[in-house]
């Protein structure tokens, strides 16, 4: 939580002195239909500790309309801690942690549905492909997952309407992974398969 906290503040420094936009008129129409983004979580790469999670994300995406989008996510992280852990006491704890790290490689397709000016609820649909591996950084196997982020959040416009920051609050649900290895299997199991709160701020660019 702590490193979120600090990617949330470096971004709202970084947008702060800028003008937002957030409300839509009601003869507005979207000039620009194709759209370009990531996410500040990319950030979390710059904090100096022996977790960084060598995090990168594409958003590739297509407005079909003022109130729909539709965009590809293309994303690779590690970590080696259960995604089920809720944030506090045993968020990254040492006794929490896998004997290894989980490197996954993600494919998403993600819909949003604007509601009421930037107002917007969305959902994303990740197949992941997982590498395991031993706390001597050797391949223990190969696995799966569906991860999927049901997401509530703003759209905010900026520079008129050219770049975008849309921060968020988030479900994560994994309705289906292989069987992992009984060492990380073991610290898994512990936690459910629905995490309720988690943050977003992704940023993009209309073209």
């Amino acid at each position: 939580m702590q490193k979120w906290i600090l990617v949330i503040v470096l971004a709202i420094l970084f947008v702060s002195p800028l003008q937002l936009k957030a409300q839509y008129a009601k003869n507005d129409s979207t000039h620009s239909k194709f759209f370009i983004g990531s996410t500040f979580f990319v950030l979390s790469n710059l904090i100096p500790d022996d977790n960084s999670p060598d995090f990168a994300q594409l958003n590739l995406g297509y407005r079909i309309g003022p109130k729909d989008a539709l965009s590809l996510e293309l994303k690779t992280w590690k970590y080696a801690w259960s995604l089920g852990i809720p944030y506090g006491d045993s968020f990254e704890a040492p006794d929490e942690k896998f004997p290894g790290y989980i490197r996954e490689f993600g494919i998403a397709l993600a819909y949003q549905h604007f509601w009421w000016k930037g107002l917007y609820t969305g959902i994303h649909v990740m197949n992941a492909f997982q590498t395991f591996k031993d706390e001597e950084n050797k391949k223990i196997k190969n696995g799966f997952q569906i991860f999927n982020t049901y997401r509530l959040g703003y759209h905010f416009k900026l520079f008129n309407d050219k770049f975008f920051i849309e921060p968020s609050l988030a479900i994560t649900h994994r309705p289906y992974h292989t069987r992992m290895p009984d060492s990380f299997k073991e610290l898994d199991d512990k936690w459910s398969k629905l995490l309720i709160g988690e943050p977003g701020l992704h940023f993009g660019y209309n073209f």
